[in-house]
This record gives C-alpha cells, structure tokens and sequence, in this order.
C-alpha cells in the first residue's frame, strides 16, 4: 500500500486530514505517535475547522518540515530553500485541485469559520466532500517528494 493510499485510509477511520497524512510518514518522523496526533489535531478543517489552508496542505508541509526544515535560525540560505520547496509543493496541490483553501475545496461561499463541532463520518459524509481524495493527494505529492530526494540521495551514494 502506497503512503497516499495509507493516508486515505486513515482519513476515513476518522483522523483528520492533517493527521491522516502525517501518520502516513509516522515511520520517517521521529516523534511518538500519540505526540505527533496531539501536534497536528488542530490543522484538520482548514485550521480548526476555520476553513482556512487546507488540513490535507497542511499536513503535507508539517511532513516536508519534519523531514526537510531548517532549524538554525541564522541560515537564511536553508530558510529559502524550505519556503520554496513548501511553496512548490503548494503550487502541486493548487495545480491538481484550484486551491490550498479548504474552503474553497469544499466550494463553501461564507468566509466566515465553520462550527467547531466536527460532522459524523457517514456514508453520506465521504459522499458529499472530496476530502478523502484530498488527503490522498496531498500525501502522494510529499510521497512524491521524499521518493525524489531519497532516490538522488542513494545515487549521490554510489
């Protein structure tokens, strides 16, 4: 099972987008488990449910800073370098689905921020939103990504 396909699979046991996609890379990440699931709780629903960056997005950058980010603050260098590789990123995401705005993928009109009460995951829940296949999205461009840099990683190597 591919990480993307793992990562719609968790969404639809009832992790939130951004957690379905980050447990997908749980064994990259080297955080336990129950902390990682408490970090990124808040990213699901565009923000919280706010309707903002989409959760799946967000999730996808939380990956890309895990794995990939800078963490001295006097490397500027290393900052760019991570801004334009989330910036990349994004722009695969927007390129696929029209937005990185979960309310915009949900094709939602009200600018104001949704109820904090989650929806029940029914059939007619995953019927009515396409956020499972965001999810899986989302988890195949940064699969896609860390493929690309461990397989240039393994060829510099040799």
């Amino acid at each position: 099972m591919t990480r993307s396909e793992q990562a719609k699979k968790y969404f639809e046991e009832g992790y939130n987008c951004t957690q379905a996609v980050v447990l997908a890379f749980k064994d990259k990440i080297e955080i336990d488990q129950n902390l990682l699931l408490k970090t990124v709780s808040s990213f699901g629903g565009g923000m919280s449910r706010l309707r903002e960056v989409c959760g799946a997005v967000s999730g996808m950058f939380f990956v890309a800073g895990a794995l990939y980010g800078y963490n001295d603050i006097h490397d500027k260098n290393k900052k760019i370098e991570h801004y334009a590789r989330i910036q990349n990123l994004a722009k695969k995401f927007r390129d696929k689905n029209g937005s990185i705005v979960c309310r915009d993928l949900l094709g939602l009109k009200s600018k104001q921020s949704d109820k904090p009460i989650p929806e029940d995951r029914t059939p007619d829940y995953y019927r009515k939103r396409p956020c499972a296949i965001l999810v899986e999205c989302a988890a195949s461009i940064i699969e896609d990504y860390v493929n690309s840099i461990e397989n240039k990683n393994r060829v510099s190597s040799n």
